[in-house]
């Protein structure tokens, strides 16, 4: 059976069409932070009320906050960043059980394939922390790590909060990919865990001391 080509090239209409507003939507967001994290995570966890003041914290350094758009930990992240008065952003995706965006998301669009949508988390964002989550947290948490590593993108830092929940993945990285080789110990550089909001902000704040970069370092990446 042959495959109708045609319905291949209407899927790339569509994939283009998605980066174009995409793109336009966020043309002036000026500096972000990504913020990843389970979407089952509920109002009274001690993570939702983490990324919640996450939120607020960061905008108050000038960071607009960007999500999945979705409940759990996104919802707590946009909430802080909305109830701030920050920018509360939103790349959502369309899925059958899950609503496509919380109520504090102020600017958002909607992706129907998971890649479009992970090329503006990155393209738009000068950091990227991490809740604790699951598969697609993963996923998420993976693709910032393999892009920095490649040295494929600039520089940025990328927290995980929640030791005690981030230590099993990673004694399993030191203990297997490193003794296999499939990884170096310097790749532990690219990223740091902490354990509270505020210390997300200081590790945050502290690289773009560092590397001489501030809120008014604003753009887009554009080597993708």
């Amino acid at each position: 059976m042959m495959r109708d080509k045609s319905k291949d090239a209407w899927q790339v209409l569509r994939i283009q069409g998605e980066f174009t507003k995409g793109f336009d939507t966020f043309s002036e967001l000026g500096p972000c932070v990504s913020v990843f994290g389970s979407a089952r995570t509920t109002e009274d966890n001690q993570w939702y009320l983490e990324a919640r003041l996450f939120g607020e914290l960061i905008t108050r350094e000038g960071f607009g906050v960007i999500t999945g758009g979705g409940p759990g930990i996104m919802e707590a992240a946009n909430r802080g960043a909305h109830e701030s008065g920050g920018k509360s952003i939103g790349v959502g995706i369309e899925l059958p059980f899950e609503a496509s965006m919380n109520k504090y998301v102020d600017l958002g669009v909607d992706n129907r394939y998971f890649f479009t949508r992970k090329v503006m988390f990155l393209k738009y964002s000068q950091a990227f922390v991490i809740f604790p989550g699951g598969v697609g947290t993963l996923d998420e948490l993976f693709e910032a790590i393999t892009l920095a590593q490649c040295g494929h993108n600039v520089k940025y830092p990328i927290v995980l909060v929640g030791t005690k929940f981030w230590s099993g993945l990673i004694d399993w990285m030191k203990e297997t990919l490193v003794s296999e080789g499939t990884i170096s110990e310097k790749d532990f550089d690219l990223f740091r865990i902490v354990d509270s909001a505020a210390e997300a902000r200081d590790k945050i704040m502290e690289y773009h001391n560092k590397y001489m970069t501030t809120p008014e370092y604003l753009g887009p990446k554009t080597n993708f």
